[in-house]
């Protein structure tokens, strides 16, 4: 007799995937059946973590960027990120094309204009006058600040930990694994699967936030080209489509799904890129990059440890607090993909492909397509702000609207838009299938089947339970004890490095003493 489904998805498995199962499936019946009471709990528990600990969010994250420099910048930037004659599995355009486009490709969709108009017209802390000249510039400066390093030096960090752990140190790819210089073999233990338990679960629903997001910006662009319905309906049925596209794209693995999916939307990406720049103020827009970039640098510090001491707490809570709490959310998934994609790299390139190229990326996309929607406002009596008070997914579309061929654009637009989503799911899918078997590599048709449905599940709750703002108190509250975790991440990788052969010049043995500790670390404790 076949085993029951359960029984062949938990001997695989393993005690962390049932109960990354049962907690995520308690909080979507939560959402069902008593959608109120989480809306205004996800409230309250947004409010007391924000009021109480925003400092902490902005203060982690400096710290993981100061942390990267060090190590980029050190003896260490040699260490490879696998056996010493390893080489990179992928060509440098595929990896940055499936980092970007995987990552947060979404966002230069939904924020890349939304963000930059909305601090024009509410500039950031009172910095400067709404609608003003100074503010476009204001307004690109905190895009950057929220798009750029601080959010990449996250990824980077959980990144480099978990590709040293599994492609040098041989270990399994779990988040629990890493922590072994800090618990020795208790991460076998209660507080490893609870460290798995925390990364599955502030996973989920970071990539719930964005699945609804795109799902908001999907339908908008359906709205705009074709005069679709817009309403809860008709993104309902949105997710149902993606989630079925992603889960399948997962299924056919990296080499296949998401490259291909990846490496299409980044080319497409750009002609869109250029076709704004050439066709809109190019001078004025070349000029504006270049300000708002020094102006970002200058700014640094006090960027980075600017809190809500005077009462800009809602502001934080929507944008800056948000966008960290999402990164940090989102850092045990981006983490293990990284690691999945970059064997054979040494970490003083791993840090320049994931710090310093995406970040640049961002920035210029920003500047183009926000500082286009801001130059139509300020100077040709465009309506791109008024517009995206109104709804803010509709922003890139209306900036669209207003350049030659806008029908084609639009469309390329959107097309962008499902293919950013359906690969950013896609890589989550399968790191969620990954965390939750073991490890495993190649997890199982039918983990990426569950794990794919949950998601989409999970995002059609939120979106039931208050749209955008439930998504974004959802994904703060979440990743609050997650960042505990990246900080204890980089003091444990930081200790693993200091005892690498490479550093310390003692023969390195990946065959015999190694692989003892993985097995230490990483061998399966459902029993």
């Amino acid at each position: 007799m076949r085993p029951a489904l359960g029984d062949r998805l938990n001997s695989r498995s393993g005690s962390v995937f049932g109960i990354s199962i049962a907690v995520s499936a308690l909080f979507l019946a939560w959402g069902i059946f008593f959608t109120e009471n989480l809306a205004t709990t996800m409230s309250a528990a947004l409010d007391w973590v924000t009021g109480t600990f925003g400092w902490v969010y902005l203060l982690i994250t400096l710290c993981l960027l100061g942390f990267l420099l060090l190590l980029a910048f050190s003896r260490y930037g040699t260490i490879r990120l696998g056996d010493d004659a390893d080489r990179p599995e992928f060509s440098t355009f595929a990896w940055l094309a499936m980092i970007l486009s995987a990552v947060m490709g979404i966002g230069l969709i939904s924020f890349g204009v939304a963000e930059p108009i909305s601090h024009f017209m509410t500039p950031p802390h009172g910095l400067a006058e709404p609608g003003s000249e100074h503010a476009a510039v204001v307004a690109l400066q905190y895009s950057f600040f929220d798009w750029g390093l601080h959010a990449w030096a996250v990824f980077a960090v959980f990144g480099l930990a978990i590709a040293y752990s599994t492609c040098r140190k041989g270990r399994k790819g779990l988040v629990s694994a890493m922590f072994y210089p800090l618990l020795g073999e208790r991460v076998n233990g209660p507080i490893g699967k609870t460290i798995d338990v925390l990364a599955i679960f502030a996973t989920l629903f970071g990539t719930t936030t964005s699945l609804g997001l795109g799902a908001l910006q999907i339908n908008s662009g359906l709205t705009s080209l074709f005069d679709a319905p817009s309403g809860l309906a008709m993104q309902i049925a949105i997710i149902a489509v993606i989630t079925l596209l992603f889960t399948v794209s997962a299924v056919t693995g990296v080499h296949k799904g998401i490259k291909f999916l990846s490496e299409g939307s980044m080319g497409l990406a750009v002609l869109l890129f250029v076709f704004v720049l050439v066709t809109g103020p190019t001078i004025f827009l070349t000029n504006l990059f270049f300000e708002s970039v020094g102006v970002y640098l200058n700014d640094f510090l006090a960027m980075s440890l600017r809190g809500a001491t005077f009462g800009d707490l809602g502001w934080m809570q929507g944008w800056t607090y948000f966008m960290l709490a999402w990164w940090i959310a989102w850092g045990a998934f981006v983490g293990v993909f990284l690691a999945r994609i970059s064997r054979g790299r040494t970490i003083r390139q791993f840090i320049a492909g994931v710090l310093l190229v995406p970040s640049l990326v961002f920035f210029a996309w920003f500047a183009i397509f926000g500082g286009a929607a801001m130059h139509l406002d300020l100077y040709q009596g465009g309506n791109i702000a008024e517009v995206t008070a109104n709804d803010l997914n509709a922003a890139f579309f209306a900036t669209l609207d207003a350049f030659p061929w806008a029908g084609l654009t639009s469309a390329g637009a959107l097309i962008l838009v499902v293919l950013f989503f359906v690969s950013g799911a896609d890589a989550n899918t399968f790191v969620l299938a990954m965390l939750s078997s073991d490890g495993d590599q190649r997890p199982s048709s039918r983990v990426l089947i569950t794990w794919g449905t949950l998601t989409g599940a999970a995002a059609i709750v939120l979106l039931l339970a208050g749209g955008l703002d439930a998504l974004q108190q959802t994904v703060i509250v979440s990743s609050a004890p997650f960042v505990v975790i990246i900080a204890g991440l980089a003091v444990a990788f930081w200790r693993d490095l200091r005892n690498d052969p490479a550093v310390t010049g003692e023969a390195r043995d990946v065959g015999t003493a190694e692989r003892s500790d993985a097995e230490l670390v990483t061998s399966d404790a459902s029993g």
